[in-house]
């Protein structure tokens, strides 16, 4: 599988491994980045503490209580690696397992293959075909959006079976239109106005992605 990528070189010795696909798990790789389902409340909340400044939520919206407060605190949590196989030690309330239920959307933290540093995090709303994406501040501008939606879109095509998924954004937010571009989203018909979690009313566009041919990993 893909960590075979990671014991190839020096840069491999130590980092964590957090397995192979399995039932309500996945694991998928880009060029340069490694998305998995979180094993630790850390993975989970790094993954929250990379959408939580206020340019990533101008654009998401994020229920207050789950907005991880205060700067220092995100930039603590991000400086972390996902701890695990490599044997260190995080405080104990992140390093519970993570259970995902299996109603819960599909959540995915993205981390850089290079380093495993934490770069984001990617949702699958899996029964309604629909996903989203956020990359860390210091992961922003360098064309990781579009290698994290294509990510998207072979999570919904080669691992959940779906031949559609959709993705929203909104008007203004040119950046995230232009990923969904390059990944090979293209417009599809939507609703103009959209409410996020925190209530906030957007306008919006909306994109699809297709494939004639589907695939479950389990």
């Amino acid at each position: 599988m893909v960590w075979s990528l990671f014991r190839r070189g020096p840069a491999a010795r130590g980092l964590p491994v957090p397995g192979r696909c399995a039932p309500g798990r996945h694991v998928l790789a880009t060029e340069r980045l490694l998305l998995f389902t979180p094993r630790t409340r850390l993975d989970v909340v790094a993954a929250l503490a990379a959408s939580a400044d206020a340019e990533a939520q101008r654009w998401l919206g994020t229920q207050a209580d789950e907005v991880v407060p205060g700067p220092d605190t995100r930039r603590n949590l991000l400086a972390w690696r996902p701890a695990g196989d490599d044997g260190r030690r995080i405080p104990r309330g992140l390093a519970e397992p993570y259970a995902p239920g299996p109603d819960d959307p599909l959540l995915l933290v993205c981390v850089r293959r290079s380093d495993l540093s934490y770069a984001g995090g990617l949702e699958l709303e899996h029964r309604a075909g629909e996903m989203g994406g956020w990359l860390a501040p210091g992961c922003r501008g360098q064309g990781l959006g579009a290698e994290l939606f294509r990510a998207g879109a072979e999570l919904a095509h080669q691992h959940v079976g779906l031949a559609t998924v959709r993705a929203g954004a909104e008007t203004g937010n040119t950046a995230s239109r232009r990923a969904l571009a390059r990944a090979g989203f293209v417009p599809d018909e939507g609703p103009p106005r959209h409410t996020l979690p925190n209530g906030r009313v957007i306008t919006s566009v909306w994109h699809r992605h297709d494939t004639p041919t589907t695939s479950r990993c389990h």
